[in-house]
């Protein structure tokens, strides 16, 4: 038998089919496919496990050719995606937009179901100013484009992190940056003259890991029970983590004007697995989370929030797989739903009609590791690259390696690249972690518990 329809197979055995659903029209449940990975399955492996899964609408970080190709016919929805490094001459000549939406719209439109398009992704903070200037003109171009081709069903939006908000707690103390307003209140404009939502990437496990000790992890798991939170400044009612950020944003929006702007998740999840000082990102919680948001998306599509009831919420999960090119701490390459093998890490269903899942394995790490940790060479790191990091590495750490690391000194032995890397790499962390660096560099390093050498950092 053809190894893709045995992985496909073996994955529908975790997936609950519902007769008669036509989930093209009903399911808002979508996935997130990005592709930064090395070990990735065939965009048409891909989204023949995305449509054995039940999704209803899939986001692509791009306008891949052969991956909106073979979406035509299929009945998904379809996001694309302006990338940010296209926003600023796509704002600065309307005909790069024209040719921007006749390569990447109409060459593959009606056929392949486009619904959405963002113009770039989390731009505030996160890019240059002048593309987060530009965002709003070009979000209007592409808009242009698509009218003058009579083209009126799709939305296009603006992904945006949490980082736009300089209050987000409580929920109605919700306010924007005021540095952000410059784009926000153009953007909120086009939104609400567009019909448009306010996509949001919006993740429970950072605030929950940040604070662990304040924040209960069954609210931001949607496992709060009796437990509640009852927002001063509303009155409101709380019981999960998710709806206190999205009303944040609601009650933002509201205070510039725009009550009646929509939001969609253009991303969450949670993290199956991540770095030894990262708690609570394991296979249990993570299929926790997204078991408990299906219910909440899709057995009642339109519960909305405690702010804006009655509203659905279109919803993308992150993501498709694990992927392991993406640079950051640990959890930045954990919050797939399937190996590239196409079988899951945890049985899920997009739908909301199943509701008994197999047991869990019990959660190790949903509190903080209390031991010392060094930051050490990676078992399979590709030494190639070693070299000029170690050098400007060095070079921050003001002549720490040479005081430490050179002949007769303290950390001299072993005489090793292996550990020497080492020392370079737990000295640099211990210096700026606390300042959000990870251990990672570019792949090359990891965390151990384990003690490496007598000298210490």
């Amino acid at each position: 038998m053809d190894p893709l329809l045995v992985a496909i197979l073996s994955f529908s055995t975790f997936i609950a089919f519902s007769n008669g659903v036509q989930f093209s029209k009903l399911n808002h449940i979508g996935i997130n496919y990005g592709r930064q990975g090395d070990n990735l399955p065939s965009p048409y492996r891909s989204i023949e496990y995305i449509k054995s899964m039940k999704a209803g609408i899939v986001k692509l970080y791009d306008a891949d050719p052969e991956t909106l190709k073979l979406l035509a016919g299929t009945g998904l929805r379809v996001s694309i995606m302006v990338q940010n490094g296209e926003i600023f001459n796509i704002a600065s000549n309307e005909s790069i937009a024209k040719k921007w939406v006749r390569d990447n719209v109409l060459a593959y439109y009606p056929r392949t179901m486009i619904r959405y398009i963002m113009v770039g992704n989390e731009v505030y903070g996160n890019q240059t100013l002048t593309q987060w200037k530009a965002l709003v003109l070009a979000m209007q171009h592409v808009k242009n484009c698509l009218r003058n081709h009579n083209i009126h069903n799709i939305k296009i939006g603006a992904p945006m992190a949490m980082n736009v908000m300089s209050l987000s707690f409580p929920p109605s103390n919700g306010t924007f940056h005021a540095e952000s307003l410059s784009t926000v209140v153009p953007l909120l404009q086009f939104l609400n003259k567009t019909s448009s939502f306010f996509f949001l990437n919006v993740f429970p496990y950072f605030p929950w890991a940040k604070n662990p000790e304040n924040i209960s992890l069954n609210f931001a798991l949607f496992k709060g029970g009796n437990l509640s939170y009852t927002d001063p400044g509303s009155g409101l009612v709380y019981t999960n983590l998710l709806d206190q950020m999205l009303d944040s944003v609601h009650f933002a929006m509201a205070k510039l004007g725009f009550r009646h702007i929509s939001i969609a998740i253009s991303e969450t999840g949670w993290p199956n697995d991540g770095d030894l000082d990262q708690p609570g990102a394991n296979i249990h919680n993570a299929a926790t989370y997204n078991r408990n948001l299906i219910h909440k998306m899709a057995t009642n599509p339109t519960l909305g929030t405690p702010a804006r009831p009655g509203v659905i919420i279109p919803t993308f999960l992150f993501s498709l797989y694990n992927e392991n090119l993406k640079n950051g701490p640990g959890t930045e390459r954990h919050w797939g739903l399937l190996h590239p093998s196409g079988s899951p890490l945890y049985s899920i269903d997009l739908t909301g009609t199943r509701y008994h899942f197999e047991p869990l394995p019990k959660p190790q790490n949903n509190r903080a590791y209390e031991g010392q940790v060094w930051c050490v060479l990676a078992r399979f790191a590709n030494m190639s690259g070693l070299g000029p990091l170690l050098s400007d590495m060095c070079r921050q750490l003001d002549g720490t390696c040479e005081t430490a690391l050179g002949p007769g000194k303290a950390c001299y032995e072993p005489v090793s690249l292996t550990w020497h890397a080492s020392y370079a790499f737990s000295a640099y962390w211990a210096k700026y972690r606390d300042s959000g660096d990870p251990c990672y560099f570019n792949g090359l390093a990891s965390l151990t518990t384990i003690d490496p050498s007598k000298c210490r950092f």
